[in-house]
């Protein structure tokens, strides 16, 4: 499907919040159900793979932005490696971030 949007829009900006939750069928809010929910996991980051897969394919922008990156330097490091063109974060966790993609 990533494919088909590309032919109308010129990248993609991916909400990690959302794409984790409607992925995951958990209520980040939620009380009940909150603690299974991890950016991390792995079905999350399948679909990330194959969303920044299919930007490189077609010479598309794409960008992730939420909280994973911010919450877990490894995660954003994994997105870099993947070959995520932009990352946005907390204004505590840049330099942090940081030193972990660039190690």
């Amino acid at each position: 499907m990533a494919k088909e949007f590309l032919e109308y829009f010129d990248g993609m900006s991916i909400g990690s919040n959302d794409m984790t939750q409607l992925t995951l069928g958990l209520d980040r809010d939620s009380g009940m159900v909150a603690e299974g929910f991890d950016e991390r996991d792995q079905s999350v980051k399948k679909l990330l793979q194959l969303a920044i897969q299919a930007c490189k394919d077609e010479d598309k922008y794409i960008g992730i932005c939420g909280q994973g990156p911010s919450d877990y330097p490894e995660f954003a490091k994994w997105l870099s490696d993947q070959g995520i063109e932009s990352i946005s974060l907390n204004p505590d966790s840049v330099i942090k971030t940081w030193i972990e993609i660039a190690q």
